[in-house]
């Protein structure tokens, strides 16, 4: 009798057995997927690059939820590419980055690399992140990259870069190509013996670059028909001359008709002269300074109160720097009626 009940109990022990695995199994699934819906890009193609070229990709993530996000960790399934984490501790809406840079030095070929990402708060979960790309072993870049590091507004600078190929004896550059109108390139041939080739290419950051931080790629084009093109990344901060402090003005708790005069101070390098000065609220009156040049220009700015509530308006100020520099000022106040001022 006891042999009979045994038999009987033991599929049904099993099949709950495995229930409990299929169970635990697809909630750890969708437990995986708050998670993932915090990447917008789970993937990227970084495709031919040559040997030594400086080659990183950003996947950019951001906290959903109300809880905190702390980020456990970040492992790789290949040597070829090593990330790091911009920030592991995310508030609510906050953003960071999943930075994953390619290993063009130690690494040849078709390469590809799984990036996971562990979380631990609010709760655990892993995100699995892709990046693949081709490494010539004939082409080297020497440095990786055109870095300008910062460069002052209105003005030009250039880089240089060596460029080595293995291989054919005929082959050669035709072209380099950029969308972003603000570099020149100038290529010369300074070797080509037996099946070795190099060429010096010198970048220039034109002096009409807008103020901020720039990165883009040069396309080198090649009249190789199997990679046809190379990219080489171009990188670099371009700072304004033009400082104005306070950068955001207060201007205080008015009542209406009431007037208050603040100062604004603007800093440059170099001697200037301030053109105009605007604001496309007519309640703002500004003293322009006068024509003379200097480093350092005081700007008194009037504040009439008009209507009841918060005002928030941008100042802009232009310069004779350069074509015409111009810096803003973000101006604020709070204007309320005497009886709730009382």
């Amino acid at each position: 009798m006891k042999s009979t009940m045994v038999t009987n109990r033991a599929p049904t022990l099993l099949l709950a057995v495995f229930a409990v695995i299929l169970a635990l199994g697809s909630h750890q699934a969708a437990g995986q997927e708050w998670a993932k819906k915090m990447f917008k890009v789970s993937e990227h193609d970084f495709g031919t690059v040559a040997r030594g070229a400086k080659a990183e990709f950003a996947f950019e993530f951001e906290n959903l939820y109300e809880e905190d996000l702390h980020v456990a960790g970040v492992r790789t399934s290949c040597g070829c590419a090593t990330p790091t984490v911009t920030k592991k501790d995310l508030k609510t809406f906050e953003k960071a980055h999943v930075l994953a840079k390619y290993n063009t030095r130690s690494f040849l070929g078709q390469k590809g690399a799984t990036v996971t990402v562990i979380f631990d708060k609010p709760f655990y979960a892993e995100v699995q992140l892709e990046v693949s790309g081709y490494i010539r072993s004939d082409v080297v870049f020497d440095p990786g990259e055109i870095d300008f590091g910062e460069v002052d507004q209105f003005s030009s600078a250039k880089r240089s870069l060596n460029l080595t190929y293995a291989g054919r004896s005929d082959w050669k550059i035709v072209d380099v190509r950029s969308a972003n109108k603000h570099f020149e390139v100038e290529l010369n041939e300074t070797r080509r013996t037996g099946g070795s080739v190099g060429y010096e290419m010198q970048v220039v950051l034109k002096d009409d670059a807008p103020a901020g931080h720039f990165q883009d790629q040069l396309a080198v084009v090649t009249d190789d028909e199997r990679l046809k093109t190379i990219p080489l990344l171009v990188q670099g901060n371009v700072v304004s001359p033009l400082t104005v402090a306070p950068s955001s003005l207060f201007l205080g708790v008015l009542k209406p008709s009431q007037s208050v005069t603040k100062q604004l101070v603007v800093r440059a390098k170099r001697p200037f002269r301030i053109l105009n000065v605007e604001c496309e609220d007519g309640c703002f009156k500004f003293k322009t300074p006068g024509e003379k040049k200097k480093p350092l220009h005081f700007i008194p700015v009037t504040f009439t109160a008009d209507n009841s509530g918060k005002i928030a308006q941008k100042i802009s100020i232009k310069t004779d720097l350069g074509s015409g520099a111009i810096t803003t000022c973000m101006a604020t106040a709070t204007v309320r009626e005497v009886a709730d001022a009382e």
